[in-house]
């Protein structure tokens, strides 16, 4: 009788940053700003590497998949949460929350494998150069990056099948800035260990594959750099990898956090926080951290400006003409 009474969730209300209402306009306007910056950032990553024809060379042909994924990744949860500040009924559907789970997860799951097989690709670059061509090859390369991608949105399927056989009766209110899985079934109205079992299982799956590939890969390099007898020398090993350690160690810090825990986050203000930072802030920096540390991207960079400017100049040569005179 209990079960016929109950009124079945169809709708699901993100609350965002409600507990800050009065600073609602300076943040739709600074998260507004950071999305724009950091598709733009990536989407001038990706021309200047195609416009200088480095995507052949295996460390800028992951760049480019770790650009496309930073553009889709912020892409999920940002313009739906920007909508939803401005929004009063800040609601978005049941399956179209659960399809936001399912996407920005698996974007994480790809985040990490990638990460893991740039690792591998320092590693190969560094203690195995002569033979680094002839290893990383452009069928290699694409294997494992189709690899990343295929693990990545394979590791949710499971999950996602779970969450989307419970039933969700009441209250329907989320308490976070975008459908995370944590905040979405402890809405649900029975039992959700199996999902959070499963849950946890497919993230330290993720987990641990990407980190202990990393952890040896650095382990090796490392060891390669010491070994290094000039300064300059292990200077300019260390360099080509510094970039990247990086991005691995503020990703990793702020994800396993958020997810690696056998249960559902109860207090999601500091999830909230913590998930801002990884999704919505770092992602903007991930750009930066990448050109102003690595002296090809820069290079091509100015050389990509420099080609743009020729091009301006030939096309209206008659500005150039009238200031001269």
């Amino acid at each position: 009788m209990e079960s016929k009474n109950r009124t079945i969730v169809t709708e699901i209300i993100i609350l965002g940053f409600a507990e800050i209402q009065g600073l609602k306009g300076f943040l739709f306007g600074l998260f507004m700003v950071i999305y724009v910056m950091t598709v733009l950032e990536n989407v001038i990553i990706l021309a200047v590497i195609k416009d200088n024809g480095l995507s052949h060379a295996p460390m800028y042909f992951f760049l480019s998949n770790f650009s496309s994924l930073e553009i889709l990744y912020t892409t999920v949860t940002v313009p739906k949460m920007l909508e939803n500040m401005l929004s009063k009924s800040k609601r978005i559907s049941l399956s179209g929350c659960i399809a936001q789970v399912y996407l920005f997860v698996s974007f994480v799951s790809i985040e990490y494998f990638l990460l893991a097989v740039m690792a591998y690709d320092r590693y190969i670059a560094i203690c195995n150069p002569l033979h680094y061509s002839t290893i990383m090859t452009s069928k290699v390369c694409s294997i494992l990056a189709f690899t990343c991608w295929f693990c990545g949105f394979l590791s949710t399927v499971v999950s996602i099948i779970l969450i989307s056989q419970l039933d969700f009766c009441g209250p329907n209110v989320i308490n976070h800035f975008f459908c995370d899985i944590s905040p979405l079934i402890s809405l649900a109205c029975e039992d959700i260990r199996v999902v959070e079992i499963t849950d946890f299982i497919a993230a330290m799956i993720v987990l641990l594959s990407s980190v202990v590939i990393t952890v040896i890969s650095y382990t090796y390099i490392i060891c390669t750099i010491l070994r290094i007898p000039s300064k300059a020398g292990r200077k300019k090993a260390f360099s080509t990898c510094a970039s990247h350690l990086v991005v691995v160690l503020i990703f990793y810090i702020t994800t396993i956090f958020t997810y690696a825990r056998p249960q559902a986050i109860h207090s999601f203000d500091l999830n909230k926080f913590v998930s801002a930072l990884y999704s919505i802030v770092t992602p903007m920096f991930n750009p930066f951290v990448y050109t102003l540390r690595n002296k090809d991207v820069k290079d091509a960079l100015r050389r990509s400006i420099a080609k743009l400017k020729m091009s301006l100049m030939f096309k209206r040569p008659s500005v150039f003409i009238n200031r001269i005179k």
